[in-house]
């Protein structure tokens, strides 16, 4: 089984450990994994502003570096479900066309591999913390994935699992919505923060970088202790301390 990883623009840029961490997770779990160093963006960025030739640029030239992946996994609800969903909208040329009907159905975010296809059940991890989970909105209304990544926190040894009050309400990202919308945005994050330190949890952990980064602006502009970590890193931190 050759699993390509997709590590998205803002991963890389802002929070390659994510990254990494997704890399250990897999390999500590058997995978034989690749990162094809060609790869640059998915085409989201542009596909949501309107502007949806370049997307089809970008779509193509995705297409046709992962056209041999058994699996991609990528730990970004939202780039996923641009890939999956959304380059069906493109007009694609005849060849990405055809490569996209058999990517699209091998193609998953992070915590719906380990749970679905790896049939993950119990990672032998251990980190002691109070957490709550943030349901980044692609990835939950997108993808469908709800219950993943709270079972896999919730095999980790040590972990208090407290549920966040409207934890499918969005952080207030949503790409280019928190620039083209500033103010609102931040009403809408600090709402998110608001309920986040009301669970009295020390770290919130969700699934998309951009959500996080979002997150945690808001708290550190309130000297807030709670802390960010993505999935990915909350699990492969626990392996570390097995």
């Amino acid at each position: 089984m050759k699993i390509n990883l997709f590590i998205p623009c803002i991963v890389d840029q802002f929070a390659p450990k994510v990254a990494i961490s997704t890399y250990k997770i897999l390999k500590k779990l058997g995978c034989n994994v690749d990162y094809p160093f060609e790869q640059t963006c998915c085409g989201q960025p542009a596909f949501n502003t309107g502007y949806h030739y370049e997307a089809r640029i970008c779509a193509e030239r995705f297409l046709k570096i992962f056209a041999n992946s058994d699996y991609i996994v990528s730990p970004s609800g939202s780039c996923v479900a641009m890939v999956k969903n959304f380059y069906q909208e493109l007009e694609l040329n005849p060849e990405a066309k055809s490569i996209y009907n058999d990517l699209k159905i091998k193609i998953f975010e992070l915590s719906d591999f380990l749970v679905n296809v790896l049939k993950v059940e119990d990672l032998n991890a251990n980190f002691k913390a109070k957490v709550t989970y943030h349901d980044s909105c692609h990835l939950l209304r997108e993808l469908n994935i709800l219950n993943e990544p709270r079972k896999l926190i919730g095999s980790i040894k040590g972990i208090e699992l407290i549920d966040l009050n409207e934890s499918d309400r969005c952080c207030g990202f949503g790409g280019t919505f928190s620039v083209k919308f500033p103010e609102l945005s931040t009403i809408i994050t600090e709402d998110k923060v608001r309920n986040i330190e009301l669970s009295g949890a020390d770290y919130v952990v969700a699934n998309d970088v951009s959500c996080l980064l979002n997150i945690q602006g808001i708290l550190k502009n309130k000297n807030s202790r709670i802390k960010t970590l993505h999935l990915a890193e909350l699990l492969a931190m626990g392996i570390e301390n097995a």
